[in-house]
């Protein structure tokens, strides 16, 4: 199970974005190698609740489409995991290229950034180590430590740099739960990091915004809380059902002074249902 996260403020359809594909990822883990089709596409529902963005005290609510799209070629994949390219892959080690894309925010849709510049489309680009810690003979259970590092930047013109983000964690899944056959156990937990230019970026707020309620404040980089996740699906040969539950707590972030941080913790959650309408004739050889 990998399950998508951001680590700044969200715009609506940010929001939208990031919580279809943590939908469509939660709870499916790791099975014994099997055939499967080259690719499989579809289209589903989902409700999600969230906060604006990770320390925001205000909540939204939507009933949004949700893509689905696994596509399992040689070098290039896309799957729970997200788009990627696949360098190097073993028994206990695989490393990955990977990358996101962000919609603009408007700081007229968040309350505490009213009247400041509203945030760029951006984009991430990076490697991730996936390490095996542990699993059992038929795949059915397994611990993984993820390590995913990615490069941040603007979408415009004169593109910037928005500094770099990490967040190691651990990864446990658990296929085919005794007690409910067919469904699938996903549970994930780790620290957060970003660099100064990352944090200021969304945290920060320069001296022209500054107001009584927002003083200025400019974030430094390091820690930027936990996360945990935990995501049960069940695929059924024409349609898919999953759930997750997020949680973040922001207690030793390096922004967590910001006047943008209105809450230091918080819960999301969301429940989706996906049809498969089509799937390639093709077969490959797959341990997913």
């Amino acid at each position: 199970m990998s399950f998508p996260h951001r680590r700044h403020a969200w715009p609506s359809l940010r929001q939208v974005a990031a919580c279809a594909l943590l939908l469509c990822g939660a709870g499916q883990t790791a099975q014994a190698a099997d055939e499967k089709p080259l690719w499989e596409a579809g289209i589903g529902v989902a409700t999600v609740s969230f906060p604006a963005y990770r320390g925001s005290d205000q909540r939204h609510q939507f009933l949004l489409p949700t893509p689905y799209f696994v596509y399992r070629g040689e070098f290039l994949k896309a799957d729970r995991d997200g788009v990627r390219a696949q360098l190097f892959d073993s028994d206990r080690a695989e490393l990955t290229v990977s990358a996101a894309l962000s919609p603009p925010a408007s700081s007229d849709d968040i309350r505490a950034r009213a009247g400041m510049p509203d945030l760029k489309a951006n984009f991430e680009l990076g490697p991730q180590l996936n390490l095996t810690l542990w699993r059992t003979d038929d795949r059915n259970r397994e611990l993984k430590l993820l390590l995913p590092l990615r490069a941040a930047f603007t979408l415009e013109k004169q593109s910037r740099s928005l500094g770099w983000v990490l967040h190691p964690k651990l990864n446990l899944d658990i296929s085919d739960l005794s007690a409910f056959p067919g469904w699938n156990l996903g549970l994930q937990l780790g620290p957060l990091f970003g660099d100064r230019k990352q944090h200021d970026y969304f945290y920060g707020v320069d001296a022209a915004y500054a107001t009584a309620d927002r003083p200025a404040y400019a974030a430094g980089g390091g820690f930027a809380g936990m996360q945990a996740i935990v995501g049960v699906s069940k695929r059924y040969p024409k349609h898919w059902v999953g759930a997750f539950l997020r949680y973040d707590n922001l207690n030793g972030a390096r922004f967590v002074d910001s006047p943008l941080v209105r809450t230091r913790n918080y819960v999301a959650a969301g429940v989706a249902v996906s049809w498969i309408l089509g799937e390639s004739t093709t077969r490959v050889l797959v341990d997913e």
